[in-house]
């Protein structure tokens, strides 16, 4: 549950850096930066897109608006932009286990999920 975002990749000026366009603000007219894992360490959702994308390997994270800079070293692009257009497509995903905020990925922030109910027939 929850809506996909939608996501279009471009390159940056530099061949470490790509811009993902999102068709929905990620942080109103702040701007937030992040150097490190440490600096993404909060539950907002910039900060917990940012732990992930830092995670799968970016060195730095720029999240403006609807639009999140990533750089990472060049060479590693053609297999991380995949990861990194889908890690923002499901942000807001909150079910199932490719979901954002999956048991997995909740855990991966220190957060311990709640037990599902039992279905009832």
């Amino acid at each position: 549950m929850g809506q996909e975002i939608t996501v279009n990749a471009r390159q940056g000026s530099s061949p470490s850096v790509r811009i993902f366009d999102c068709n929905r603000s990620l942080t109103s007219m702040a701007i937030e930066r992040y150097a490190s894992m440490a600096d993404a360490k909060g539950s907002r959702p910039p900060d917990v897109l940012a732990n992930r994308l830092l995670g799968l390997g970016a060195t730095r994270v720029t999240i403006y608006s609807s639009d999140v800079t990533v750089e990472a070293p060049a060479e590693k692009w053609d297999a991380l932009e995949p990861k990194v257009v889908e890690t923002i497509q499901r942000l807001f995903g909150f079910y199932g286990d490719d979901a954002g905020w999956s048991d997995e990925n909740l855990r991966a922030m220190g957060v311990e999920p709640l037990p599902r109910p039992e279905p009832t027939a």
